[in-house]
């Protein structure tokens, strides 16, 4: 799909920082998805992928070598400078006139400099002829009329095209964390986006922060203020936070042990779903004179619990306020990884037969592509009659007797106003029939 963004000088060097080391995990996730699907995946495909990396791993170790280079030599031009200096300020102070000597030294230093200077943006210049080889080797190695796959005619118009696709850039961001890039974009690329939409990303975004420097107050406050609708979720957020809390005053020492007795009444409305947690937390208060880190309550001290309740909190979170989360560019993205082969490869086919009406819907897809379990969020229904998966427009339909067909295979069963079960002999009323949602 060919695109613009309105994207200037800001943005880009916004986005840029550390884009080299951005590059590598981002085609290790390619390669390694090629790799663990090499039942489909040709060698030749593999060897395309390692003849990218390849470019960026040679893109990576200049950028590496520059920044070793140009770091040392600035370091010593500094030196260089500050000892000169040093010396102008000692002769000034003398009031002795500038020496044969000294004048010297200066339009060396001068000259020095200088050099120094073109030295490194002639070895920014190889840089950029390096990256630029990264780009021909995608073209080389890839396709890059990949929106020629379907017909224009599938898509909405360009216009609507560029702002789904800038929404969707814009949300990944935010759900990232990375705030003032996407506030950037929004300003650049002239989107409206309402304060209504980003008020959630800002709120978790926060949180987030504070439980990575292990602040659990945030988190403990939101719970707290969401706590009916947690429990309607089955939630156990708020207990797993005041556990972490519990532990924090456990690894205090004998100093916080009045503070943690106190602080375990805060366990009494999960007693009944989590007695097991909470006796092992309360028997843990006899080792506290010894030291957890030597008894049989170690494991409470085990720093794997903070990354636990971030993950624990984004899920509850996102359900909670009905977002995903992944990101759902990342989710595009690394599906579209999977069916662009066997979309372009249906693209051939249907070239070579002429067959061009075979793909004209826009919500799906001319075959079945297989996207593994990771990718499976909602449950489908096919008919066993007519073998077609159903939709609003043709939902699922119980009959009394218990089989489920599709409304349209219910149309076409109608006889003389009756229905009869194509799976058992019982004759039933149609209109009997009651809408399944999964």
């Amino acid at each position: 799909m060919s695109w613009s963004l309105p994207v200037t000088c800001t943005l880009m060097e916004t986005v840029s920082t550390g884009w080299a080391e951005m590059l590598r995990p981002g085609l290790t996730v390619l390669v390694r998805m090629g790799r663990e699907s090499g039942e489909t995946a040709s060698e030749a495909a593999m060897e395309q992928c390692a003849s990218v990396e390849r470019e960026v791993d040679k893109v990576l170790q200049k950028f590496l070598t520059y920044g070793q280079h140009c770091e040392q030599s600035l370091e010593e031009l500094l030196h260089h400078v500050g000892q000169l200096r040093a010396e102008l300020a000692s002769a000034a102070l003398q009031g002795t006139p500038l020496s044969a000597t000294l004048s010297l030294v200066m339009s060396q230093c001068c000259r020095k400099i200088k050099d120094t200077v073109q030295k490194l943006a002639s070895d920014h210049k190889d840089i950029h002829s390096s990256v630029s080889r990264v780009g021909k080797a995608i073209d080389r190695n890839f396709d890059s009329e990949i929106c020629g796959v379907v017909s224009d005619a599938v898509w909405d118009s360009r216009e609507k095209q560029q702002q789904i696709l800038q929404m969707a850039i814009v949300e990944h961001l935010y759900q990232q964390g990375m705030l003032s890039v996407a506030e950037e974009l929004c300003q650049e690329s002239t989107l409206n986006v309402d304060l209504d939409f980003k008020q959630p990303f800002l709120e978790l975004n926060r949180i987030l922060e504070a439980l990575h420097e292990q602040d659990l107050g945030p988190a403990l406050e939101w719970a707290v203020s969401h706590r009916q609708r947690l429990l309607e979720l089955n939630s156990s957020l708020e207990f797993k936070l005041h556990r972490l809390h519990f532990i924090r005053l456990l690894a205090g020492g004998p100093e916080k042990q009045l503070e943690a007795l106190s602080y375990a009444r805060h366990f009494q409305p999960f007693a009944r779903l989590h007695q097991r947690e909470i006796q092992v937390m309360m028997g843990s208060l006899v080792y506290l004179r010894l030291g957890l880190e030597k008894s049989p309550y170690c494991h409470l001290l085990d720093n794997s619990h903070w990354a636990e309740i971030c993950e624990t909190f984004t899920r509850d979170a996102c359900s909670l306020l009905g977002l995903s989360v992944e990101s759902p560019l990342s989710v595009s993205f690394a599906s579209g990884c999977v069916a662009l082969p066997v979309l372009m490869n249906i693209k051939a086919v249907i070239e070579q037969r002429q067959c061009t009406g075979v793909w004209s819907h826009k919500d799906e897809l001319p075959i079945e592509i297989e996207l593994g379990m990771k990718c499976w969020y909602h449950s489908v229904f096919a008919c066993p009659i007519l073998r077609q998966q159903t939709s609003d427009s043709n939902p699922p339909i119980k009959l009394i007797c218990g089989h489920v067909i599709s409304r349209d295979a219910l149309n076409k069963l109608i006889n003389g106003g009756k229905l009869k079960c194509p799976y058992c002999p019982m004759e039933q009323n149609p209109a009997d029939g009651k809408r399944i949602i999964f």
